[in-house]
């Protein structure tokens, strides 16, 4: 008895260890992490040596890479409660059902669940792919047969009236998404149309097409106009959850491929030749943001103070200057830097914002802002929301009670009620010589 007793101890400290093991493996900041894993999911495994290019420039930024067919039958996202990876890349275009556990459903919880995701289709989307995307605010073109088409913008290295290689460059103007020295040439894209749903905020296109550009089938003549044109169309698009998850969708897994990377690029009618197109550049730069080595951002050391004192009270009075402090950091991709900007903000809430300051910085990560408690008692919140695109959201808040002056803490004689004062004794003085009078009169 005693022995079952020792072994089954025995076996739950060797459970809980594995369990606590497992636990810090799989839910330490990435940040943190020397190799960030990554699902990628292939139709055919062919793919992992065409786009090897893409896949070895992820491993150099110390991606661990884990290659599996979409069919397989052992695919999982999770295990123990726990998610065995910090992104998903599909670039499985045409497969109708996931292996193993993995649907739909699992794509959409790992990335409600803070992870990151790389959707690239083809014109043989399923219906599986376009689902996903759509869940993302991303529809792609309802004809299964119609693939972007643009006879002003296209490579003229392809066969005479087969414009289905186009040249796009109207790329997203934000430093922090695609690098602060911009993209350098064009990008070669092949592949489907999409458009932005107007009902989902959150994402943005990060590569439109051209004004000339249409959606439709280029082996059959147009019997009515094109659902998706110009600009309007999107080729890359992005897109940053509520909680900081971010999401690449495209209409071309070809513009990974290693012939779309070396390919030069002349667009028709323009005499400008590139050696290069942009296309490694871009999808390098574009990934760096997917999976957070540009504008992630964290807030730290939020505290607050009494003018003149260094420690917080444990309530503000009405009235009372006070100073607010909060930090705020930068990932560089190899280490925290200070991130430094004039647009951070800290509301004094009750309700409404009685307070909205702009915080100032030091250049160094700290910011601060003074200001005057406003003449309202209640509990307020100290808040920090910022959203700035192409950067993680910070949301701070915390709680502080304002109460009013203490019956004690009133001053003994105020200025403006001098008038009623001096009131006071006139008719202690007149009541004195009227009952002097009254009563000594003969």
């Amino acid at each position: 008895m005693a022995n079952s007793r020792d072994l089954w101890i025995l076996f739950t400290t060797i459970t809980l260890f594995y369990l606590s093991i497992t636990t810090l493996a799989f839910e330490s900041d990435p940040q943190t992490k020397e190799h960030r894993k990554v699902l990628v999911l292939l139709d055919d495994l062919y793919l992992r040596s065409s786009h090897s290019t893409f896949f070895n420039s992820l491993k150099t930024r110390g991606y661990d890479l884990e290659f599996k067919l979409a069919a397989d039958s052992s695919l999982s996202l999770h295990r123990y409660g726990h998610y065995l990876y910090d992104g998903l890349i599909l670039f499985s275009p045409s497969t109708q059902q996931f292996g193993g556990s993995l649907d739909s459903k699992a794509v959409l919880d790992f990335v409600d669940s803070g992870h990151d995701l790389i959707l690239a289709a083809d014109a043989s989307a399923s219906d599986l792919i376009r689902g996903i995307a759509k869940e993302f605010g991303v529809d792609f073109d309802e004809d299964d047969s119609a693939v972007v088409i643009d006879h002003g913008s296209y490579a003229v290295s392809e066969k005479e009236g087969d414009h289905t290689l186009i040249v796009g460059e109207d790329f997203i103007q934000s430093d922090v998404i695609l690098g602060k020295n911009g993209i350098q040439a064009p990008v070669l894209f092949r592949g489907i149309a999409h458009s932005l749903n107007a009902a989902n905020s959150l994402v943005v296109k990060a590569l439109s097409a051209s004004p000339s550009a249409y959606s439709a089938n280029p082996s059959s003549k147009l019997s009515h106009p094109p659902s998706l044109t110009g600009s309007g169309i999107s080729l890359v698009s992005i897109m940053q959850a509520r909680n900081n998850a971010r999401v690449m969708i495209t209409g071309s897994l070809e513009m990974f491929s290693n012939r779309l990377f070396r390919s030069g690029v002349q667009r028709a009618g323009n005499h400008n030749k590139y050696e290069k197109s942009g296309n490694e550049q871009f999808v390098a730069e574009l990934s760096k943001w997917i999976f957070h080595e540009r504008g992630h951002l964290k807030a730290i050391n939020l505290r607050h103070h009494k003018s003149g004192e260094s420690e917080k009270p444990t309530m503000y009075r009405i009235k009372d200057d006070l100073e607010f402090y909060v930090e705020i950091y930068e990932w560089s991709g190899k280490s925290w830097e200070p991130y430094v900007a004039d647009d951070v903000q800290v509301q004094f809430y009750l309700m409404t914002p009685y307070v909205l300051k702009t915080l100032s910085s030091d250049q160094k990560g700290l910011y601060r802002a003074s200001f005057k408690v406003p003449d309202v008692y209640g509990v307020f919140q100290f808040k920090v929301e910022y959203h700035k695109l192409g950067y993680t959201s910070l949301s701070l808040s915390e709680q502080s009670p304002v109460r009013p002056y203490n019956h004690n803490e009133y001053e003994r004689f105020i200025t403006t009620a001098f008038p009623y004062y001096g009131a006071s004794f006139v008719t202690m003085a007149g009541f004195f010589v009227f009952s002097f009078v009254f009563l000594y009169q003969k």
